[in-house]
């Protein structure tokens, strides 16, 4: 079992940054490919960034490209987003995901992520 706690979230302006944190227990997830995901009020989940097993291959959404950073730090079994730019269209509940049946292919299907957070709120005001 992975457990993920995802912190960070909060109320910012446009423009502002913020960075989102993943923490993993139960198994060290350093072996995984790690994603994140976000949830708007009344829209599917879509995938945001994810990264392979040692950070030498990620993955993007085109809506994020250039603002937003994927990373992780094995050492202490932690994902992170750097968020910036921010827009209100990037206001959403963001989920971090574990892909413990891959290490290297970076997915960007939901359907491929095992274990979830419970996520953090972002809300970008105007």
């Amino acid at each position: 079992q992975v457990q993920l706690v995802e912190s960070g979230g909060g109320l910012v302006q446009a423009g502002d940054s913020l960075r989102l944190s993943c923490a993993a227990s139960g198994r060290a997830v350093s072996n995984y490919v790690m994603g994140w995901f976000r949830q708007a009020p009344g829209k599917e989940r879509e995938f945001v960034a994810a990264i392979n097993w040692n950070g030498g291959s990620r993955s993007y959404a085109d809506s994020v490209k250039g603002r937003f950073t994927i990373s992780r730090d094995n050492a202490k079994n932690t994902v992170y987003l750097q968020m910036n730019s921010l827009k209100p269209d990037d206001t959403a509940l963001y989920y971090c995901a574990a892909n413990t049946h891959q290490s290297t292919y970076t997915s960007t299907r939901i359907q491929n992520y095992d274990y979830w957070g419970q996520g953090t709120q972002v809300t970008v005001s105007s």
